[in-house]
C-alpha cells in the first residue's frame, strides 16, 4: 500500500530529496479471534506444525467482512499452542491460500517452527505445487511465466502484471488437454497475492471460474485451482518431508466433464 514516485515501494531502498511516498492507510482491524468447532482435514500434525487440506471457501485469517469461520478460528478450536509470530490476528499461519483455493497449507505450532519455515519459503527450499484448469488449450508441454507483480492500477483490489512491481516466477507443466481447457501443474518460484491467477490471466489462459481475472464459467463458485503437493524440511527434525492432497469433488467433475 505504499508508492514511491509511482512505483511499488521496495522495502530496502532508501528515499531521497524529491521522492513522492504516497500511502493508503488500511481500513483498521483488532481482532481477538475466538474458537471456533470447526471440523478441519488434518493431513499431518506434531508439536510443531500441521498440515491442513483447506477447503475452498474458507478464509485463512480474519480480516474486514471474515470475523468468523476461518482457518484461524478453526485452529484455535483444536487446542494447543499455536506461533504468535504473525501477530493476533494470524496465530499460526506461515503463508496463505486465496479463500476460492483448496488444498495443503502448512501452520506452525510455535514461533521456531514458524521463523524456520518462513525461512524456507524465503529460499524457496519450501515448495508447492499446484493444479489448475485454465481456459483454452496451452500449446506449449511446459513453460516459465516471469512478470513483475503489484497492485493493479485502477483496480485495487486486483494484482496484476506491472512495471514496477515484484518479480515473480511461476513454472508450469501440461498434464492434459481437452476441449476448450488444460491441466496445468504449477510451481512457486516466488509467492506473490495471486500470482498463478495473474501470471495465467497475462498468458491468456485465465484459471476457469476465476471470473476476477477473466476466467468467467458460469456452472464454476470458484477458481480451478488447487494447492496439491507441499515438500519442506521438518524444523527440528530436519527430516525431509512431503505431502499431497488429491483435488476435492468440483475440481475433478468439472475436468470431467470438458471431455
Amino acid at each position: 500500500m505504499v508508492r514511491v514516485n509511482g512505483q511499488p515501494a521496495d522495502p530496502a531502498a532508501r528515499v531521497g530529496v524529491g521522492d513522492v511516498v504516497e500511502f493508503e492507510i488500511p481500513e483498521a482491524y483488532v481482532t481477538d479471534a475466538a474458537a471456533e468447532a470447526i471440523p478441519l482435514d488434518v493431513i499431518y500434525e506434531d508439536d510443531d506444525l500441521a498440515v491442513i487440506n483447506k477447503p475452498a471457501g474458507m478464509v485463512v485469517h480474519p480480516a474486514p467482512g471474515h470475523h468468523t469461520g476461518t482457518l484461524v478460528h478453526a485452529l484455535l478450536g483444536r487446542g494447543g499452542n499455536w506461533s504468535a509470530v504473525g501477530g493476533a490476528a494470524r496465530p499460526g499461519i506461515v503463508h496463505r491460500l486465496d479463500k476460492g483455493t483448496s488444498g495443503l497449507i502448512v501452520v506452525a505450532r510455535n514461533d521456531m517452527s514458524h521463523r524456520a519455515l518462513s525461512k524456507q519459503l524465503k529460499d524457496r527450499s519450501l515448495s508447492r505445487t499446484y493444479l489448475a484448469i485454465v481456459q483454452g488449450e496451452i500449446r506449449d508441454a511446459a513453460g516459465e511465466l516471469e512478470g513483475p507483480i503489484g497492485r493493479h492500477p485502477k483496480e485495487r483490489k486486483r494484482m496484476a502484471v506491472v512495471s514496477g512491481g515484484r518479480f515473480a516466477r511461476t513454472r508450469y507443466e501440461v498434464v492434459e488437454r481437452r476441449a476448450g481447457h488444460t491441466l496445468l501443474r504449477c510451481d512457486l518460484d516466488t509467492g506473490r497475492t495471486h500470482q498463478i491467477r495473474v501470471h495465467l490471466a497475462a498468458l491468456g489462459h485465465p484459471v476457469a471460474g476465476d471470473a476476477e481475472y477473466g476466467g468467467r464459467e458460469d456452472v464454476l463458485s470458484r477458481p480451478m485451482l488447487h494447492a496439491w503437493r507441499l515438500r519442506l524440511q521438518h524444523p527440528r527434525t530436519k527430516e525431509e518431508m512431503s505431502f499431497e492432497a488429491p483435488p476435492p469433488e468440483d475440481f475433478d467433475s468439472f475436468w470431467a466433464s470438458a471431455r
